[in-house]
């Protein structure tokens, strides 16, 4: 009796040990930045075709907004809708380099150039007025250009 009594008591403590190890585990993996998870080239480029479409809806209604407000015709204007253009051709430039590599992380130089535009951009829509839709546009596009600077280990847009 007694020894079936200590084998019970030694498998009873093996399980609850495997246990608690497998919730630990299931924790630690929980805890884990996006980054640390790692990523496919396809889904990196989802990410990538997602910028690019929030860029496109971005920059059109920011030109809009510059139009409707105070700067229109000056060259200030001139140099917003400048950076807007520069973050366009910085993202083709991400894309091609992108579909051109063999690996996603090869194009983290890109991906810096690009949030350094967008560094640019995200100082004026801070400091301007824009308009709901415009901000709004914003606000969702720096949401995923931080995705894409998680993926790469790269420094988010405030």
């Amino acid at each position: 009796m007694r020894n079936k009594l200590s084998k019970l008591f030694i498998v009873l403590a093996v399980v609850c040990t495997v246990s608690a190890m497998t919730v630990d585990a299931g924790a630690q993996r929980r805890r884990q930045s996006p980054r640390a998870r790692g990523y496919t080239k396809a889904e990196v480029g989802v990410i990538i075709a997602r910028v690019e479409n929030r860029s496109d809806d971005f920059i059109k209604l920011f030109d809009k907004a510059l139009d409707r407000s105070g700067l229109d015709g000056t060259k200030r204007e001139d140099n917003l809708n400048e950076r807007a253009r520069n973050l366009e051709k910085s993202l083709d430039d991400l894309r091609r380099e992108f579909d051109r590599k063999e690996s996603y992380i090869a194009t983290r130089p890109e991906v810096s150039r690009t949030l350094n535009i967008a560094n640019e951009i995200d100082k004026v829509m801070k400091r301007r007025r824009m308009g709901g839709e415009t901000e709004r546009q914003w606000t969702l596009l720096r949401l995923e250009l931080n995705t894409l600077a998680d993926v790469y280990n790269l420094k988010m847009l405030r």
